[in-house]
């Protein structure tokens, strides 16, 4: 009955834990680390085909981003989530496949008119496809048997639509522990989707810590300040324009828009245009209609059961094909944009980014947490130049950061929802946070509330069963390469390129005369005589 740490520790992307219990090889999320990483993860200690089951809290990319590596590596089993989940990850991983695809080719294009060694896609569309089908939808609240010695129950946590804490019940070789994985935790008195709901007890717990060395506005105070950023924007003839994933965020801004136009508090600017400029951000809103009764809260339901779409109203437009996106910068009526990727790094927005950052009259609103290493980052902390597709770009626009519209709770949040378990803990692990973020929380949750508490590094091994850590690690940092490493990496795939290309010309040779080929096998081996140093 072992827990062993792989991804999202003193980090806050690529969640990933290992769950080793009842005989069974156990993943709980499996995701893509995205924007700069600190540490090193650990690998996996097992083959990937040998892993039974994975319980996926929800679907963001940095906690499902990798699902298709994993089957195009060899898993078979069953992967378990919430309905929602199961319907978001349709379309989210067959678009993160497709990203993989495009830029793959991309790189090679770049490859072959270097003469370069051409690279792999990380995965493929039909990798995608092909993990999907080993998806079992569950319901909020129902205890599974997934097999002997072990059960699962789904919790709303109210980060995002079907997102959930995961408890695990474990029964092995007489010993009983019970593990609770909370995923992200989401912010109260959001729009949409419930406030978290809490869990009474376990004897461990995974606990993220996103925010747990700040506090958020309450995010209904937020919806005046949002109403006078896009006033004076307009007022000045701006565009506004807004980063934001496309699962998730986009809904809760329409929402927010529609409850803005609605009560007026825009005035002189009658149906000011909205654009989602976002194929994904498109189907993930049939998602959420799709999700209605299970996921809404009582507000969005009131709306919904008088006939109102909570995330509909006049002056919206749905930019799907290229044609409509690029059309977007193209009209001069000041608008507001909204456009993934949510942390700047890739997708559509980067494109209005070009057109709207060196512009005084635009604003750029971030309603999201930018991980380390982003665009999106560098831009809130006051960046003055950037660049896109090559091109320096002076920042200029008004830059606005609206924490309070976070999909992650805050430090009182976080401590809410740790201290609603009736009985405390034996332990509590922190992850996804960042570096000193999860070491702070960890201490505060010591010192002020009496819990033992523990943020543990990539590779670290708990034993649930004896409550004892098998192994503690330290975190590995990343080594950067340097310029001059970059340049002898790059030269030897000049090399490599070379060899290649000898393969090829020999394969073609393999019709010659036989005195050509002697005379080429003479001047290959003294070629290789010359450099087998």
């Amino acid at each position: 009955m072992k827990l062993t740490f792989i991804g999202a520790d003193h980090e806050v992307t690529g969640s990933c834990h290992y769950l080793n219990a009842a005989g069974k090889n156990i993943l709980v999320d499996y995701g893509m680390e995205q924007g700069g990483n600190v540490y090193e993860n650990a690998e996996l200690p097992i083959p990937f085909s040998d892993v039974d089951y994975i319980f996926i809290t929800h679907a963001h990319i940095d906690h499902t981003g990798l699902l298709p590596l994993i089957y195009a590596k060899g898993f078979k089993g069953q992967i378990f989530a919430t309905q929602a989940t199961c319907d978001l990850c349709n379309i989210m991983l067959k678009d993160s496949a497709h990203i993989q695809e495009m830029e793959a080719e991309w790189k090679n294009r770049k490859a072959r008119r270097a003469g370069n060694p051409e690279v792999q896609a990380l995965y493929t569309v039909n990798d995608a496809e092909g993990v999907l089908k080993h998806f079992v939808p569950c319901h909020y609240g129902d205890i599974l048997t997934i097999c002997d010695g072990l059960k699962v129950r789904f919790t709303d946590v109210g980060h995002l639509l079907g997102s959930a804490s995961i408890e695990v019940w474990i029964d092995e070789d007489g010993a009983q522990k019970k593990i609770v994985f909370s995923g992200d935790i989401g912010n109260k008195n959001k729009p949409l989707i419930k406030d978290p709901q809490y869990t009474d007890e376990a004897d461990y717990v995974v606990m993220e810590c996103t925010y747990g060395d700040r506090s958020h506005d309450r995010t209904h105070e937020h919806i005046e300040e949002f109403a006078k950023i896009i006033q004076r924007t307009l007022d000045r003839h701006g565009n506004v324009v807004i980063p934001a994933f496309a699962v998730g965020r986009t809904q809760e801004i329409l929402y927010f828009i529609r409850k803005i136009k609605e009560e007026g508090l825009v005035t002189g600017h009658d149906g000011f245009p909205v654009y989602v400029d976002s194929p994904l951000a498109v189907e993930a809103t049939h998602v959420f209609n799709k999700n209605i009764s299970e996921c809404f809260d009582e507000e969005a339901m009131d709306l919904v059961n008088r006939g109102i779409n909570p995330i509909a109203f006049p002056g919206l437009n749905l930019s799907v094909s290229s044609d409509d996106s690029k059309a977007i910068n193209f009209d001069s009526e000041p608008k507001v944009i909204i456009s993934a990727a949510g942390m700047c790094d890739a997708g559509r927005i980067r494109h209005h980014l070009k057109h709207n950052l060196w512009r005084q009259e635009c604003t750029i609103v971030f309603a999201g947490y930018q991980a380390v290493g982003t665009l999106g980052r560098s831009l809130i902390e006051g960046a003055e130049v950037v660049k896109l597709f090559g091109e320096t770009i002076d920042v200029e626009a008004e830059i606005v950061c609206l924490d309070g519209l976070s999909g992650h709770a805050d430090r009182e949040g976080l401590l809410t929802w740790i201290n609603a378990f009736k009985k405390k803990p034996d332990r509590v692990f922190m992850v996804h946070g960042d570096d000193l973020v999860c070491t702070k929380f960890a201490n505060l949750l010591r010192s002020d509330y009496d819990l033992v508490a523990d943020a543990p590094f990539s590779g670290s091994e708990f034993d649930l069963a004896a409550g004892a850590w098998l192994k503690q690690t330290v975190g590995i940092p990343i080594q950067k390469e340097t310029a001059r490493q970059k340049e002898n990496k790059s030269i030897f795939a000049l090399l490599v390129a070379a060899g290649e290309r000898l393969m090829r010309i020999i394969q073609k040779n393999r019709d010659c005369a036989n005195k050509d080929i002697k005379k080429f096998t003479a001047e290959v081996n003294a070629l290789c005589e010359k450099w087998d140093l």
